[in-house]
């Protein structure tokens, strides 16, 4: 996709080694990217939100998929795992109920002794 823009752009792209980029190689502007991220949600019908919460959203997701937290540290680009464990995720309410399943099994295996 950048070959196509550098070639269309011809003299005026600016070489860069961002991964994404404006049709002339620049940065892109924080204010456009929120800009263009609002307008493909709504065009999809979803709520509109912050991207530093989709981040969060992200984190949650792949935990409560199962994906090892330090492959989410990575995805992120966290350099600490504990910023992504503390910070970014959070616990969704099916993980709860399948934590609460698993300790209700285990109790039933188990009389109670006093």
């Amino acid at each position: 996709m950048q070959a196509d823009a550098r070639a269309k752009a011809g003299e005026r792209w600016q070489e860069s080694d961002y991964v994404f980029a404006t049709r002339t190689g620049r940065p892109v502007e924080p204010r456009n990217l929120y800009r263009s991220f609002t307008r493909v949600a709504q065009s999809a019908g979803l709520r509109v939100i912050r991207l530093h919460d989709a981040r969060h959203g992200t984190a949650t997701l792949l935990t409560a998929a199962g994906v090892a937290p330090r492959v989410v540290m990575e995805i992120l680009g966290h350099s600490q795992i504990s910023i992504t464990m503390d910070v970014y995720t959070h616990v969704v309410q099916d993980t709860q109920r399948e934590a609460m399943s698993h300790m209700d099994r285990l109790l039933r295996r188990r009389p109670i002794r006093e």
